[in-house]
């Protein structure tokens, strides 16, 4: 599906997000704080307009990773020649990398598409430095009732209209509302890290339809078995 909608995909995206999309990711490399200039991985990195702002900013190397290829060429044209970025193509659950080798690992509304979501966040947490940081943009579930009235009224209506006029796809257009009403509250997500061996926290962004959360890696930590 995602193979199919990459030539679209960033056109899409701006227009339902009314242009605020790339503005919510620099929020989240704000966050990011300085480990965002070290060794990164963009997990979903889709067509890498997170991947390209952290070489703009000075990342030392990203490892742009999504199970879709064509994604990842969709992208390509927005990183300047001889960027220090490697592109993977993998399952989030099974990451192709050396233990605490990365100071960051970055995602943009992709942690909602992803099944297994604890065994993502241990991968994420697997391949992180002690005290390295994992952050997280993405459309919760929203609580409050103003959240939810805006959310509902953005996820029904302004996402598969425009997504699948644009895409061709109303399918897949269908399909992501979806995955944002299935998806965890932000406050159950932060709650997942902290069991995962993070220090979490996390704040809503404006319009209430996106959040980030920010999680360090916590020494003394082990997964329990069973």
């Amino acid at each position: 599906m995602f193979d199919q909608i990459a030539p679209t995909y960033d056109r899409a995206n701006r227009m339902m997000s009314l242009g605020l999309d790339n503005r919510w990711r620099r929020v989240l490399l704000d966050v990011l704080g300085e480990v965002g200039q070290g060794r990164v991985v963009d997990l979903g990195a889709g067509t890498m307009d997170l991947t390209g702002m952290l070489v703009r900013r000075g990342a030392a190397r990203v490892e742009a990773v999504d199970f879709a290829g064509a994604m990842l060429q969709a992208g390509r044209a927005k990183l300047p020649p001889g960027a220090p970025v490697g592109l993977t193509v993998a399952d989030a659950r099974a990451l192709p990398f050396a233990s605490s080798s990365f100071d960051a690992v970055v995602s943009a509304f992709a942690f909602r598409k992803m099944t297994e979501l604890d065994q993502v966040i241990h991968e994420c947490r697997r391949v992180l430095r002690p005290g390295g940081r994992l952050a997280v943009l993405d459309a919760f579930r929203p609580v409050t009732l103003g959240a939810r009235v805006l959310h509902a009224s953005w996820s029904r209506l302004v996402v598969p209209v425009i997504g699948g006029a644009v895409s061709g796809s109303w399918s897949a257009y269908r399909y992501l509302p979806a995955s944002m009403r299935a998806f965890l509250s932000r406050g159950e997500l932060e709650e997942l890290l902290e069991s995962s061996g993070f220090a979490a926290s996390g704040r809503e962004l404006w319009p209430p339809v996106v959040s980030v959360i920010v999680g360090t890696r916590q020494d003394g930590w082990s997964r329990e078995v069973g």
